[in-house]
């Protein structure tokens, strides 16, 4: 859905997923229902990160065209956690677990594993995922059980941190071993 946001300056959209500020870095997550965005986002928080929005990201660029993204008012700082029900973020863990507002720098698509699929293993490919006209880098998970899903976003979000300071791990493994593949 996209409409006019006369307070933000432009058009807005919003989208089923959740938003996460994960050591200074805005992560999307995205998914079927069902693949544990929310409780992702949750056990982020406990590692202490801080949740921008959950079920609903409404997104907009900003005066330097980035995507930007927050929650909707009416549902802001609030998740809807399967068993538990509604809980609000602020009120269980303090100002210092919620944002207001994101800019978003990573797109972490949450899919159920599938043994058929080729999932990325060395981590030279790199995706994008277009919002708004911006290609964000993105990233597939595949979620099973067992996988701590949280710790894998947590090291992407550093990992993707790394890149933006020019170092590339999986770029520099596979100079090394020569033929781009696994030794």
């Amino acid at each position: 859905m996209t409409r006019m946001n006369p307070g933000e300056g432009g058009a807005t959209s919003s989208l089923h997923g959740a938003l996460v500020d994960v050591s200074g870095v805005g992560v999307l997550l995205l998914g079927e229902s069902g693949t544990g965005k929310s409780e992702c986002a949750l056990d982020l928080v406990t590692r202490g990160h801080g949740l921008v929005a959950d079920d609903v990201v409404e997104v907009w660029r900003d005066e330097t065209q980035a995507v930007v993204g927050r929650g909707p008012a009416r549902i802001r700082h609030h998740m809807e956690v399967r068993g538990l029900g509604i809980i609000n973020i602020r009120d269980l863990f303090g100002l210092a677990a919620v944002r207001e507002r994101k800019r978003i720098e990573l797109v972490i698509r949450l899919e159920a594993w599938r043994a058929e699929e080729e999932y990325e293993r060395l981590g030279i490919a790199e995706r994008t995922y277009g919002l708004l006209g911006v290609e964000i880098p993105m990233l597939r998970i595949p979620v099973s059980a067992g996988r701590n899903v949280a710790m894998l976003v947590e090291v992407a979000a550093r990992n993707h941190l790394l890149k933006r300071m020019g170092v590339h791990a999986a770029r520099a493994f596979a100079s090394r071993s020569g033929s781009g593949g696994a030794t």
